[in-house]
């Protein structure tokens, strides 16, 4: 019975010739298979008693036999496809303990490049009844006769021959230049169809050539360069296309190194050839690992986005009815208020006109706390000297506002404060620091004890005049950090004072010790 040469369960889309690779997915049926009808299945007996099952699944179709487990072995011939129908081959299928064991010769193999510079070498695939192809190992397009023993787990597959860009490829391409056909007599044991519905990486459609008369200069193991070190650029940037630097760059990472490895064994002519080669086979293999990882985490990207999207309506709508919820309970509230007496509702609508002049008051204070902080310094000003600092602004009130050597409030400084109060309390959250200080005239404990004195009555005094007392601290500081000469009396006159340090959110400075900023510059006015 003659069958259709071309495989054609695969269809290809990679990111070679600037395709992008897409993720696993179930290949749909080929727009040219036809199904055949149910009268066309037969079973027919051999004269050994072992039968011959033959079901056309698919209009083109792989012939897949049951090995079976025996000893001794049986043999399969290949024949060449439309793309390179002088191709031809043999093998030898020997049923072992935990395997088959594959011996396979073939001829007729032109370089892989005559079918597009992105095809390099070829890869024997056993493909099981279901559809699984396992990839058995790599035909080396070396000469005109190519030899390859492997073995498989599989116990019934049917086998081809593909082109392939390098040789760890998982899933076939739609290059086919081999199947296994059956050899009357000769192969024994239960003949199956090859299920056409394949989970594949699609790598797109390639251009069509014309085998190897395609290519003017084809790539063989031959090359002053071998093979193995096209294949490791070829993988490396079929899976840099489909985006594996940025999905997988510690396998790029360590296939990139195993490529420059390779190169310069490649450039020194003394270089050992078989290391060079074990290099680049082993950036091909981590190019590919890191391509299947890129597909498998763009997958898994994808479908998150998926996932976010549906999760994020879900949300959507749950938010629209709690609103239409909302709107549906403030209606009815609307309507109950306007029940309510007149007098009700203009007390209601005034509160909330106070509630939006405060917030709005809120919101611009901390919107604009420089406006706000040169507004009060010169508040304060009017009234004590205020000068800027990192500290916040601070009110100085001189020696003179005391009478000598005591810490009694004199009555003009009790007016000057209770002023200062006034301003102070028209801004709720500010933080007031009273700092006593003294010249050096006198004992230590004598001027720390008046400096904390001072600082202690006009703390007093200000709460007294309604400043919160959980705003406002005093401390004394003695005759330490003085702001002038101790040696002149102008400069002792300066040292004896008191400050208030105002600070807050509202004015935009944070309240700290004399210790901390005393270094830090003044805050910009």
């Amino acid at each position: 019975m003659n069958r259709p040469n071309l495989f054609t369960a695969l269809m290809l889309s990679a990111g070679i010739c600037g395709s992008t690779a897409a993720a696993l997915y179930a290949q749909e049926p080929n727009p040219t298979a036809q199904t055949a009808p149910a009268q066309d299945s037969e079973i027919k007996k051999q004269d050994n008693g072992i039968y011959l099952y033959r079901v056309k699944v698919v209009q083109r179709d792989l012939d897949a036999v049951n090995y079976l487990h025996r000893s001794g072995s049986t043999n399969i011939a290949f024949k060449g496809t439309t793309l390179l129908p002088f191709a031809k081959g043999s093998a030898r299928v020997t049923s072992e303990r935990g395997g088959i064991h594959i011996s396979a010769r073939f001829q007729g193999l032109t370089p892989a490049n005559g079918f597009g510079p992105e095809y390099l070498t070829y890869v024997l695939w056993a493909i099981s009844p279901d559809g699984r192809p396992n990839n058995l190992g790599e035909v080396l397009p070396s000469n005109d006769k190519n030899n390859i023993d492997v073995t498989t787990a599989l116990q019934s597959f049917g086998m081809i021959v593909t082109a392939e860009p390098y040789f760890s490829v998982t899933q076939p391409s739609d290059v086919v230049v081999l199947q296994n056909v059956i050899i009357n007599d000769k192969t024994v044991g239960v003949l199956e169809k090859v299920n056409a519905h394949y989970s594949l990486l699609p790598r797109g459609a390639y251009a069509q050539t014309d085998g190897s008369k395609a290519n003017p200069n084809p790539i063989t193991r031959d090359e002053k360069s071998p093979l193995e070190l096209y294949q490791a650029n070829n993988a490396i940037r079929i899976a840099q296309d489909a985006g594996a630097d940025k999905y997988a760059p510690e396998i790029m990472s360590e296939a990139m190194q195993d490529l420059r490895n390779a190169t310069d064994i490649d450039r020194n002519k003394k270089g050992d050839r078989h290391l060079e080669i074990t290099f680049a086979r082993q950036a091909v293999q981590r190019a590919e690992d890191a391509r299947l990882v890129t597909l498998r985490k763009q997958a898994a990207e994808r479908q998150q986005n998926a996932d976010n999207a549906r999760r994020d309506a879900e949300a959507q709508a749950q938010q629209s009815q709690l609103q239409a919820q909302q709107s549906q309970l403030e209606a009815e509230r609307a309507r109950a208020a306007q029940a309510e007496a007149d007098a009700d509702r203009a007390r209601a609508e005034a509160a909330a006109a106070e509630a939006q002049a405060r917030a709005a008051a809120a919101s611009k204070s901390a919107t604009d706390a420089n406006a706000v902080r040169e507004k009060l310094r010169s508040q304060l000003n009017s009234v004590l000297a205020t000068s800027e600092s990192a500290r916040g602004l601070i009110v100085n009130m001189s020696d003179v506002l005391f009478d000598t050597g005591r810490y009694t409030l004199k009555p003009s400084t009790q007016l000057s404060l209770a002023k200062v109060s006034g301003i102070l309390q028209a801004y709720p959250g500010l933080k007031v620091q009273v700092e006593g200080y003294t010249d050096s005239v006198g004992s230590d404990q004598y001027n720390q004890k008046l400096s904390e004195n001072r600082a202690d009555a006009v703390r007093d005094f200000l709460i007294s005049q309604g400043v919160q007392t959980d705003n406002i601290s005093a401390t004394g500081y003695g005759k330490s950090k003085p702001v002038a000469d101790n040696a002149t009396a102008q400069g002792r006159s300066q040292n004896r004072r008191v400050n208030l340090v105002v600070s807050g959110d509202a004015i935009g400075v944070e309240q700290s010790s004399p210790d901390t900023t005393a270094n830090a510059p003044a805050t910009p006015q």
